[in-house]
């Protein structure tokens, strides 16, 4: 059985979408054909099977898996997906109703065009990006907090209670010389956006292991932001990025913008938004330290992870409760799947994933165009008073409008037995 076996290299695991979720799948499997093993022959215990099938592969997958934190999405159909995708690609920015414009945001639907590269990429290849600066505590919030910080030294005497106090006045101090400046400003966002991508690919795992890359280039923009003396490094900027080779979909996610894959008409999220009260970025910024305070990481940001504002950071290298690293989730696109929606928080806080790619579709169908369909998110985005800056990215994967979605109809035969036509036809009769 072990001759049989297709031994793979890690990162070609990632791309059979093996993780620990399905390992249990794997072992059902091995179970059946224990069953289906001939009376005559008694059958193997599970884990000489296990063996057999290449107990390293299987670690291998696992540390993998702990290593890059990628979630793969894995349709039944994929082992028959013959799908290739067709790029196109529209956006749109609006300033709504802020004073500044902080979000940035990158489109680029030929990218082995773009990089005029020959090496054999899997073709067709694309990259999109959104990039914006974020909003500190409001003041009326950080005089709550001063008081709320003030009345815990009191009440707790010990030394507890004057480490406690002391730590949020601290922070506070800080805090407070970002909001007269109004905003932590765009430095953070540009710089991400003009060098993410030459990060990614000038990574040493790129393109053999892009998963890798990707973690690696996200901490190396972060550290090259801090390293660069004329920009401001207490600004900052969430990064949701989408890379396409080939049917393989990767989106990397630092903050809490989103995307959303449309999938005839039905809403896949492909990240989560990383705000402070999420209960796995709370568990890991209270593990390192952190507090969070109406919703802040330490009473200042919106967000559990961003790239830049230093301000709120150790030295490099060192864990801190605002994390610069990305959350990746991968998918094999298949002809279920029509469109890609990347958007910034201020569209999420107004609309649901579902009521997007609804939305989306509906329009696609009538003009077919992804532009406008991102004009037409950011208007009704508008139209629900967002209270933030708005843009819009979406990607089409084929060339043609969504079908129409047909919902089948049951028709019901009605029959009546003889003895109840007689009936019928008795009591029709006697009236």
């Amino acid at each position: 059985m072990a001759a049989d076996m297709d031994f793979s290299t890690p990162c070609e695991i990632v791309e059979d979408s093996y993780t620990k979720d399905n390992l249990s799948d794997m072992d059902n499997e091995n179970l059946d054909n224990v069953k289906r093993v001939p009376l005559g022959k008694p059958p193997r215990h599970l884990s000489v099977m296990r063996h057999s099938m290449g107990s390293a592969k299987l670690i291998a997958e696992a540390n993998l898996e702990l290593d890059i934190g990628i979630i793969v999405h894995k349709s039944s159909s994929d082992e028959k997906n013959e799908f290739l995708p067709v790029l196109r690609s529209g956006s749109c920015a609006e300033i709504g109703p802020k004073q500044y414009m902080e979000d940035e945001h990158i489109c680029i639907d030929d990218l082995i065009g773009h990089l005029g590269t020959t090496a054999e990429f899997p073709s067709p290849g694309a990259f999109y990006g959104y990039f914006s600066s974020f909003d500190l505590l409001p003041p009326y919030t950080m005089a709550k907090f001063k008081v709320s910080a003030d009345v815990l030294h009191v009440q707790l005497k010990g030394g507890l209670g004057i480490i406690v106090g002391l730590t949020h006045q601290l922070i506070l101090a800080n805090a407070c010389g970002q909001v007269f400046d109004g905003h932590g400003g765009t430095d953070a966002a540009l710089f991400i956006r003009k060098n993410i991508l030459k990060f990614i690919v000038e990574d040493s795992h790129f393109p053999i292991c892009v998963e890798k890359a990707i973690k690696s280039a996200f901490l190396k923009a972060d550290y090259s932001f801090a390293d660069a003396s004329s920009l401001d490094i207490s600004s900052g900027t969430t990064a949701l990025i989408a890379l396409i080779f080939g049917r393989t979909l990767i989106i990397a996610n630092a903050g809490d913008c989103r995307a959303v894959l449309g999938r005839r008409g039905r809403a896949i999220e492909m990240s989560k938004d990383h705000k402070p009260n999420c209960t796995s970025e709370r568990r890991r910024i209270e593990k390192l330290g952190g507090v969070i305070y109406d919703g802040y990481l330490n009473g200042q940001l919106s967000v559990a992870r961003a790239l830049g504002d230093w301000h709120m950071k150790g030295p490099k290298g060192s864990a801190c409760p605002l994390s610069a690293e990305p959350e990746l989730q991968e998918t094999e696109l298949s002809e279920e799947d029509e469109f890609l929606i990347m958007g910034c928080d201020g569209l999420w806080d107004v609309m649901s994933s579902q009521c997007a790619v609804t939305m989306a579709r509906k329009e696609l169908m009538v003009h077919n165009d992804p532009e406008r369909c991102s004009r037409e998110l950011v208007r009704e985005a508008l139209k629900r008073n967002t209270c933030d800056n708005l843009t819009v990215i979406v990607v089409c994967f084929s060339t043609d409008p969504p079908p129409r979605i047909e919902i089948p109809q049951f028709r019901v035969r009605r029959s009546i037995s003889a003895e109840g036509l007689n009936f019928l036809k008795g009591v029709l009769d006697s009236n």
